[in-house]
């Protein structure tokens, strides 16, 4: 249909036309991207356009004290103490693991067992507001500092002291991704600003209203691992904040480079980022450092600006509240501990239709059993969809076409894992890597029979992290 209607064309208008589209065919096949896998599925970025909001404060948080991966922080007050914001109140309870902060002012009414986004029962601090006075020593002023007085180990110490851990899902703490184990180096730092998962667009509008802050973390984190190149991967679907970017670094002297990647779920995975801009491979069972590689999220490298610029520990953080049903979608700063059900009525209650509230993204995110639960640290939206978006379609039987291969990134075989995680085979699955696995969920998306692959991956993964905890304990 395209061709016949171009061969009526003049010829300096057809032309003119095939030069447009041989420009747009080489841009998206220069662009930047990792070489196995991956999904496009609809990006729905709903909040794009809108600039973030700070929520009002509620009349009570309830703060969690396990909100990173690796151990759960100790609390340091009790019943009836009288707390500001900014106020330490539970401490690291080991290396992997971090403190956390009073995100308000008030009295801490108890400390009691509470459901999290998780859906499991955690211990948390629950405290009533009253006022909002902050430590005095944060800087609460709109100057941007971008003198960074702090030496490498200043750095890192202040990020443990912060709370500051990984933003972008897996909330993992800062500080231990940059104490670089001896015998290793890192040569680069990727800040990933990709935000591919469908409907969030926190990241992205971080990276437009926050660009300087932004670019000053950066260099923070470059000083803290002694690294003179940093790279900030963009998806090509943020123009503006890929143009923005490009042009607050231009006087970097080319220490900063700006990726334009090319949209492909999940281009945003630590391990694909690497490929897609170094051409490095993480090894199966190693980590980025492995290959001279550290990541950061953008949100995590705006905290660390705010941590080691302005004293400001990790009490709040923004949140995509959005859905094709509500009737306003946006973008919020939240004080950590707020209810997801304050955040909701924000964007005008929920809708009728609604048939799950996700904590997180599509494609990697939980459903969420009840409402009535605190946003983390690692609370990058809130997503509610609708009853047909929601539904999940009949479970058939496995028709061996090998979609689920052809799109893991990893280069897994999903059905096979499945299976063995159906039989509990749980050495036989770790033989075949599961543990590589990064729930980037492409393979049940894609799935033409509707098999719940990554929920039986998941398990499995349990399953089989449990085994090798237990063998290292022998």
């Amino acid at each position: 249909m395209i061709t016949k209607k171009i061969t009526r064309l003049n010829n300096k208008t057809r032309e003119s036309l095939n030069k447009t589209l041989n420009e747009l065919y080489n841009t998206q096949n220069m662009l930047k991207t990792f070489p196995k896998g991956g999904v496009h599925p609809p990006e729905n970025k709903l909040s794009a356009d809108k600039r973030i909001e700070t929520l009002e404060i509620p009349k009570q948080v309830t703060i969690p004290l396990h909100q990173n991966l690796g151990a759960p922080s100790k609390v340091l007050v009790k019943k009836k103490d009288k707390v500001k914001v900014g106020q330490i109140i539970a401490e690291a309870g080991g290396f992997v693991s971090s403190n956390i902060h009073a995100s308000v002012s008030g009295t801490v009414l108890k400390i009691d067992e509470i459901t999290d986004t998780t859906g499991y029962k955690k211990m948390a601090v629950v405290i009533n507001v009253e006022g909002d006075e902050w430590e005095e020593s944060i800087d609460r002023s709109e100057a941007i500092v971008s003198e960074i007085k702090l030496t490498p180990e200043e750095i890192v110490k202040k990020t443990a002291e912060m709370g500051i851990v990984g933003l972008g899902g897996a909330t993992f703490p800062t500080q231990v991704k940059l104490s670089i184990p001896k015998g290793q180096s890192c040569e680069f730092l990727i800040i990933n600003g990709v935000e591919c998962e469908p409907y969030l667009t926190s990241d992205h509008r971080l990276m437009l209203e926050h660009g300087k802050e932004l670019i000053i973390g950066t260099q923070i984190l470059m000083k803290a691992l002694n690294v003179n190149k940093a790279y900030i991967g963009i998806e090509n679907n943020k123009p503006d904040a890929i143009e923005y970017l490009t042009e607050l670094v231009s006087n970097t002297n080319n220490t900063i480079e700006i990726v334009a990647l090319k949209v492909q779920y999940p281009q945003g995975g630590e391990k694909q980022l690497i490929k897609a801009i170094t051409g490095r491979e993480v090894p199966s069972g190693g980590l980025p450092i492995h290959v001279g590689v550290v990541v950061q999220n953008v949100g995590t490298t705006y905290a660390v600006y705010e941590a080691v610029q302005k004293n400001k520990p990790l009490f709040e953080r923004i949140v995509t509240v959005t859905g094709k049903s509500l009737s306003s979608t946006g973008n919020y700063k939240v004080r950590i501990g707020t209810s997801v059900d304050l955040l909701i009525e924000k964007a005008g209650g929920l809708p009728s239709d609604s048939g799950k509230v996700i904590n997180g993204g599509p494609m990697m995110g939980k459903a969420l059993k009840i409402t009535d639960v605190p946003v983390t640290k690692g609370t990058s939206g809130i997503l509610i969809l609708k009853n047909d978006e929601a539904k999940r379609e009949r479970i058939m039987p496995c028709i061996k076409c090998s979609k689920c291969i052809s799109v893991c990134p990893q280069g897994l075989e999903p059905y096979f894992l499945m299976n063995l995680a159906d039989k509990k085979m749980w050495e036989d699955a770790e033989k075949q890597h599961n543990m590589d696995c990064i729930e980037c969920g492409s393979c049940s998306y894609i799935c033409p029979s509707a098999r719940p692959l990554l929920d039986y991956i998941r398990y499995g993964k349990q399953n089989v992290g449990a085994l090798i905890r237990s063998r290292m304990k022998r």
